[in-house]
């Protein structure tokens, strides 16, 4: 437990700064099973929209420290390449 005032105030700023972080990645990851889950369903137009939608989540949240720029990226990269699969798929 914190003694001192300083040390008091960090915790106070970590529950705070922890609860931000949790709401943001949660956040990504909805736009991330959106995407996922048009792509499940097969339907190229709806898995695009979604993937608009989640890219600027993500660079968002690689942003603001929640996850690696690379891992955000890598996850935008890999998203997009399963999109494309089905539009190859498709036609």
């Amino acid at each position: 437990m914190a003694n001192t005032v300083s040390a008091k105030k960090m915790t106070r700023k970590i529950a705070k700064r922890t609860a931000i972080n949790r709401s943001r990645r949660s956040r990504m990851r909805t736009f991330v099973r959106k995407v996922e889950e048009a792509i499940a369903t097969g339907d190229q137009a709806n898995a695009l929209t979604a993937l608009r939608a989640a890219e600027p989540e993500i660079m968002r949240a690689a942003q603001h420290g929640i996850v690696h720029k690379n891992n955000a990226s890598r996850k935008v990269s890999r998203l997009a390449a399963r999109v494309k699969l089905l539009s190859a798929a498709a036609a």
